[in-house]
């Protein structure tokens, strides 16, 4: 039986300004399938998807649902299309219920009584049949990511979706939650809806989809079927070349310790005990990983290594001086005049002022100095040449020191953020999630640029919840959970059961 399209879109141009963001996009979506799209960031893949949800008109083209012309100027016109799209940060409001997000907006008027419960019988139903499992009288703010995102789906189901689009929907997961979205991924196949996923992750593509199409700037370059290709051959259509989905380096160069760890206890902003007497060191001319599940106090070290947060109890000491305890508090400014640079795991909330242009986050932090500015006068010129050279030679795209920062992909914005805290050459480099959000390419360069730093002999410290990349990149391997640490391990022939098992809180 020959599958049938549900979605079509026939010669679909997008510009922003002088930038073709979508280049004559012919693509087919069949009925029941798992289709996915992927590219580097800024190949187009969230601008189309964003014209079949109506946030954005295509300049000319056409967009064909069930082989009916439909002209979609906004979301509501595209829910009333049976498509709905789940975005990479969701559109929930903290305070109210799940079922109050869920109906808002959709009603039409004030829902309660009778009118309320039928909408909760309706949602109850809809939860069974796909296996979402969630409170529906839960306030979203008590949710944790993997819920909400849960929340998100629900909500396009309920408004009659048939088209589910998702936007890199993993990206803030933890692996159990992932599994758990893959479940309910196959559960809405199995009822003929049809999923769109948009992800720059390989293994994501190779696990859950019948068919992916392959974008690089602005244009589909391939389509193939998933069991007919390999992951290599998708990265290398992504990119336009052959790219190592795993980096080669060499042994370690070992010197002296920079960062010593000992005993520390990190609240977190409610009080709570987050780091729970932690110790560890941080030598030269090494990466050491933290690995660990979301949520177990990776965040709160972090901050407290880098300035942000005090320590509760215990000291930090960099260069054998201590710099943080209960009595003694180094703020980041100090940590950064000692070389110290911080690549934050939020790069929105806590890299960038995404309201500025890119030339200004380039510098954020070495604003004070020159050639940036003299006598507190802001050297206009030096700035502008400076985010010139350092986005060509990071591959920011666009290279356009001027455009907003929020204007680009994630990805772009991660360089931005990374090339800032690289150029000043520090003796030590403190690294949160350096790829979330990020597609294949971009992944490539950023992992052999902290292998270039620890070369040179960076004392490294990278917190990822990726453990393929905590094993791809570190030489040492310490794991957390519920705030300790509970092992630690020599990066030679360790396997990802072993550290697997250890984010699961499982010593013996």
């Amino acid at each position: 039986m020959i599958s049938q399209p549900i979605l079509e879109l026939q010669n679909v141009n997008k510009s922003f300004g002088h930038v073709q963001a979508n280049k004559d996009i012919s693509l087919k979506v069949n009925r029941g399938d798992i289709h996915g799209i992927i590219g580097e960031n800024g190949a187009g893949k969230s601008t189309l998807m964003s014209i079949v949800y109506g946030f954005y008109q295509a300049d000319s083209g056409n967009i064909k649902i069930n082989d009916k012309i439909i002209e979609i100027k906004s979301p509501h016109e595209s829910i009333l299309s049976g498509i709905g799209m789940v975005h990479q940060h969701f559109m929930l409001v903290e305070n109210f219920t799940v079922v109050e997000n869920i109906i808002l907006g959709f009603e039409g008027e004030f829902v309660f009584g009778e009118k309320l419960n039928q909408a909760k019988e309706s949602l109850m139903k809809l939860c069974e049949d796909y296996n979402l499992k969630i409170d529906l009288n839960a306030t979203i703010s008590d949710l944790s990511v993997g819920f909400r995102q849960r929340v998100e789906i629900l909500k396009a189901l309920y408004r009659g979706a048939e088209i589910l689009i998702l936007d890199e929907p993993t990206g803030v997961l933890t692996p159990q939650e992932v599994d758990e979205l893959f479940k309910i991924l196959r559960s809405l196949k199995e009822q003929e809806k049809t999923i769109i996923l948009i992800t720059h992750k390989l293994n994501e593509i190779m696990i859950l989809t019948d068919k992916v199409t392959v974008m690089r700037q602005g244009e589909i370059v391939g389509e193939k079927n998933t069991k007919d290709t390999t992951k290599d051959q998708l990265a290398e259509m992504m990119v336009g070349r052959s790219v190592l989905l795993r980096i080669d380096k060499r042994k370690p160069n070992i010197g002296d310790t920079v960062f010593e760890v000992k005993n520390i206890d990190v609240k977190d902003n409610l009080d709570v005990m987050r780091v729970k007497n932690v110790s560890f060191d941080l030598r030269e001319g090494e990466i050491l990983g933290i690995a660990g599940v979301t949520g177990n106090g990776q965040t709160e070290l972090l901050e407290a290594l880098t300035g942000i947060r005090q320590v509760d109890s215990g000291e930090i000491k960099l260069y054998g001086n201590i710099i943080s305890s209960k009595n003694i508090f180094f703020d980041p400014r100090q940590l950064r005049e000692q070389d110290v640079a911080h690549v934050p795991e939020d790069r929105q909330r806590m890299g960038l002022v995404t309201e500025f242009n890119a030339s200004e986050n380039l510098i954020f932090g070495y604003h004070h100095q020159q050639p940036f500015s003299k006598s507190s006068v802001m050297m206009g010129k030096n700035i502008y040449n400076h985010s010139k050279k350092i986005m060509r030679d990071y591959d920011v795209r666009p290279q356009s020191p001027f455009l907003v920062t929020s204007n680009f992909s994630g990805g772009n914005q991660q360089k931005i953020i990374l090339s800032r805290e690289l150029h000043k050459d520090p003796k030590v480099l403190l690294v949160g999630q350096p790829t979330r959000g990020v597609d294949i390419g971009a992944i490539e360069f950023i992992h052999q640029r902290i292998i270039d730093m620890r070369d040179k002999g960076v004392a490294v410290l990278l917190v990822s919840v990726e453990l393929d990349e905590i094993l791809s990149l570190a030489d040492r391997i310490v794991v957390m959970f519920d705030g300790k640490l509970v092992g630690e391990k020599v990066n030679e022939n360790v396997t990802d059961r072993e550290i697997g098992l250890l984010m699961a809180g499982i010593t013996n």
